[in-house]
């Protein structure tokens, strides 16, 4: 005999309604369990392993509100569906308000319940996926589960193990949302440091006259503004790790008072006299050759020497295609889930343009191509969900744009790709003008600092203006 497609518990003062929901459930090949009242509910909550609960509303002693509760606070992830009579609707919204995953209507149509069970089931099953991948990304060698299968990634796991027992500060490098964070957080798990907090700065969010206040904390009254002392990010990094994303960004007076705060392992807020003691793993991360950059003269060569102990390259996508497909699963799974949806994978036309495509962006923008694919798709992500990759052949001639066919596109949408293209071309060009300095170009384009900040990241633009992704 087949063992049971899941165990659903049913809740219902009428034995006649639960008769009728346990013969369609069991027919479903599920194992039904029966309960009369809140009571004899709970008690079967607390000692069996359920999949589904079906779950009356209204009826006497425990209501089936109180139940709810009780039983998310057993398993958060438990599907709860809602029995309510008609005319006590409003019941079953606030019920699913409360966390219920959908409602009956009393008297109910066969069809609706049993496609109510199959829904639940499903969305059972993306949750436990889920937590399984969650609990994965808390391992430090879960690279592998992050960011994909190939060479490359297993290089990097090696060099992430072989490093993080050490003190070594490490550089890590890699074009903008390839994943330069994720092996950041996977260094920290695996070292000494793993109970302390994971402190991570966007070097490149930070307004240049802010940089010494958010690395080093300051006292009341140092500055306009400064009402209260606050502790810099090394001090609430002590006892574990601090990342400085976006290395290259960091202004060159900042760039000397780091290198003094790293070696004699204290700071002095701005404003203050008191040395404060700091315990830290640094870990930094640039899209940028510091190399270079120091030969130029923008960044020192003595913190780039300080940095640079042991350093780990992590290739762009396009680089590590046997990642693409992996990846592309991972977040359909993880979108089905948020969605609660059940969309089943890629067609092999999908499967090709995914593979075809040079992802720019890397992990980001596929993770945002596969969100929007399974929020068209119904059943299967076909090449038309992907038309987001896809660039329209009248924009011809201008940098970084295909030569694709026009797909029918509306008139709105193209005027809103060129728009997009002439607008990430002005970026690029500020930021090489500037030398990679964002409030200088933000300035130079009369924006704000936050709007080029968060446009550079949109579209993957690298501080000086080249391509990249982290």
């Amino acid at each position: 005999m087949s063992a049971p497609a899941g165990r659903i518990l049913i809740v219902d003062d009428e034995e006649g309604i639960r008769e009728i929901l346990s013969r369609l459930v069991q027919k479903e090949g599920f194992e039904p369990l029966a309960a009369p009242d809140g009571e004899t509910a709970l008690q079967l909550l607390s000692r069996e392993s359920l999949d589904i609960l079906l779950l009356d509303i209204r009826m006497p002693g425990l209501d089936g509100m109180e139940i709810l509760r009780r039983a998310k606070e057993l398993d958060r992830d438990l599907p709860v569906i809602i029995i309510t009579a008609f005319g006590f609707v409003k019941g079953a919204v606030d019920a699913l308000r409360a966390g219920a995953h959908d409602y009956l209507v009393k008297p109910f149509e066969h069809a609706d319940v049993i496609r109510s069970v199959h829904r639940a089931m499903t969305d059972r099953r993306l949750r436990r996926t889920i937590r399984i991948l969650s609990d994965r990304a808390r391992e430090a060698a879960s690279l592998h589960d992050l960011m994909g299968p190939s060479d490359q990634i297993a290089r990097i796991s090696a060099d992430v193990a072989r490093v993080a027992r050490s003190d070594f500060a490490v550089l890590i490098t890699g074009e903008t949302g390839s994943g330069k964070e994720l092996v950041a957080r996977a260094i920290h798990q695996a070292s000494p440091q793993a109970s302390g907090p994971f402190v991570a700065v966007d070097c490149g969010a930070i307004p240049e006259t802010l940089f010494e206040s958010e690395l080093f904390g300051h006292e009341r009254g140092a500055f306009t503004g400064a009402e209260r002392e606050k502790p810099g990010r090394f001090e609430i990094a002590s006892g574990g790790t601090l990342f400085l994303d976006e290395i290259s960004n960091m202004p060159p007076g900042c760039q000397a008072k780091l290198l003094r705060a790293l070696q004699e392992r204290h700071v002095i807020r701005v404003g203050g006299t008191r040395t404060v003691s700091v315990d830290i793993r640094l870990l930094a991360a640039t899209n940028h050759d510091l190399e270079a950059a120091v030969s130029a003269g923008p960044f020192r060569r003595d913190l780039f020497f300080r940095l640079n102990e042991f350093a780990i390259a992590i290739p762009p996508l396009r680089e590590r295609k046997q990642d693409i497909i992996f990846l592309a699963k991972r977040f359909l799974d993880l979108t089905n889930h948020e969605l609660r949806k059940s969309v089943r994978g890629f067609s092999e036309a999908a499967v090709e343009r995914l593979l075809r495509y040079d992802w720019p962006g890397n992990v980001r923008e596929l993770r945002s191509v596969i969100r929007r694919a399974v929020l068209l798709a119904d059943e299967v992500i076909d090449e038309d969900h992907l038309g987001v990759l896809k660039t329209p052949n009248l924009l011809a001639g201008l940098p970084g744009v295909s030569h694709e066919p026009n797909d029918g596109l509306s008139l709105k949408e193209l005027t809103r790709r060129t728009i997009v293209i002439v607008e990430r071309a002005a970026l690029v060009q500020a930021l090489r003008k500037t030398g990679g300095n964002k409030a200088k170009a933000a300035r130079l384009l009369q924006i704000d600092y936050k709007t080029i900040h968060l446009k550079v990241k949109e579209y993957g633009i690298a501080a000086q203006g080249g391509d990249s992704d982290g």
